[in-house]
């Protein structure tokens, strides 16, 4: 028996091929949030904040994404005012969905 077969017994055994991820849908599913309103003083505070973004900067953003409140810090990777969105590493985030952003390290 070589040693690849010998392994083979050893690996776990799922008699329910899928119920993993179906759990895991499905508390995914509960877990999910409605988007709030964001308080007139927190969207003029968000709209300065926003202005003075520059690519390169440091931030931490409280968004709303795929229907879960999500607090995320990085560098800002690229800001578009015409179509409304900044992207913070990989994620971009809609302009309508912060409900709050800090600037955390200048460039």
């Amino acid at each position: 028996m070589t040693r690849k077969e010998r392994a083979k017994q050893f690996m776990p055994f799922d008699a329910m091929k899928g119920l993993q991820e179906a759990l895991r849908a499905k508390e995914e599913h509960h877990t999910r949030t409605e988007k709030h309103d964001v308080s007139p003083d927190d969207e003029k505070t968000n709209s300065k904040v926003l202005s003075d973004i520059r690519k390169g900067m440091k931030v931490s953003v409280d968004f709303w994404y795929a229907f879960h409140d999500i607090n995320l810090e990085g560098t800002v990777t690229a800001v578009n005012y015409a179509y409304r969105f900044l992207k913070v590493e990989k994620q971009k985030i809609n302009f309508d969905d912060i409900y709050k952003i800090r600037i955390t390290e200048y460039f």
